[in-house]
């Protein structure tokens, strides 16, 4: 919480460090306390407490030394997937791509500097080193549909992401500055899509486009992504974004704005 602004009678700062704590299990395993703590910034002492909360609650389990969360946390991510209609609508559009190009396909939206995965149609014969699920996150600056949901922002307000903290490095090909991301965006801005060449992942190259709903308004992203290896930018341009552009044409006029 932000302590150089006046504080919100009706916001609960226990309640947000238990968000916290959970949060920062993403894409960990086990955490210990110390762990715990250093990555949400809590005090040791509040860092336990939190944590054995969620144990007494059915959250989290200990094996005595450390900390890992429980199934019953997956009733908070599909309380969402449940009542939202946007995962819904999207997943069998997803099906159908994928099947008809045996290719892996996702569906994401933009939270802060990351995309969360909200539907996936994957490919048993083409495997990705990458681990995508529902619930998966990842950098919004290096990937097809980041940026394709970063170009729906005021210009401004994207600059002011990408500078927020340093960009990583995640291959040879990443691009780092902002001022380069930036532009890139602008691109995608104009032609409707986005080309991610091993910028997130060695052999990785993914396309993606928005979603947009009966109002206008960019709701989320699509994306095909398959192994360099098979593809070039261009072989994904001429087969695979007609297939998408048909998709998001369908999705637009199910979407209320």
């Amino acid at each position: 919480m932000d302590t150089a602004t006046k504080p919100d009678r009706d916001h609960m700062l226990v309640l947000e460090k238990g968000l916290a704590v959970i949060e920062c299990f993403d894409g960990k395993g086990a955490l210990t306390v110390s762990e715990v703590a250093a990555l949400t910034g809590l005090s040791r002492a509040a860092a336990r407490r939190c944590l054995l909360t969620l144990e007494r609650l059915h959250y989290a389990r200990s094996d005595g030394k450390a900390y890992r969360l429980a199934p019953r946390v997956l009733r908070l991510g599909y309380a969402y997937l449940s009542e939202s209609a946007l995962p819904q609508l999207i997943q069998p559009v997803l099906d159908r791509v994928s099947a008809t190009l045996n290719e892996s396909c996702s569906a994401a939206v933009l939270e802060d500097d990351e995309i969360l995965y909200i539907a996936r149609a994957a490919s048993a014969e083409r495997v990705i080193a990458v681990d995508l699920r529902v619930g998966a996150r990842l950098p919004a600056f290096c990937t097809s549909m980041g940026r394709v949901l970063l170009a729906a922002m005021p210009s401004a307000e994207a600059g002011a992401l990408l500078r927020a903290k340093p960009l990583p490095r995640r291959t040879p090909f990443t691009l780092t500055d902002p001022e380069a991301v930036l532009e890139e965006i602008g691109r995608v801005a104009e032609q409707g899509y986005s080309v991610v060449e091993q910028e997130l992942d060695h052999g990785l190259v993914s396309l993606a486009v928005p979603v947009i709903d009966a109002g206008g308004n960019v709701v989320a992203a699509l994306n095909l992504g398959m192994q360099a290896a098979r593809a070039t930018p261009e072989r994904l341009l001429n087969q695979a974004l007609p297939h998408l552009l048909r998709a998001q044409a369908e999705l637009r006029p199910l979407l209320k704005g």
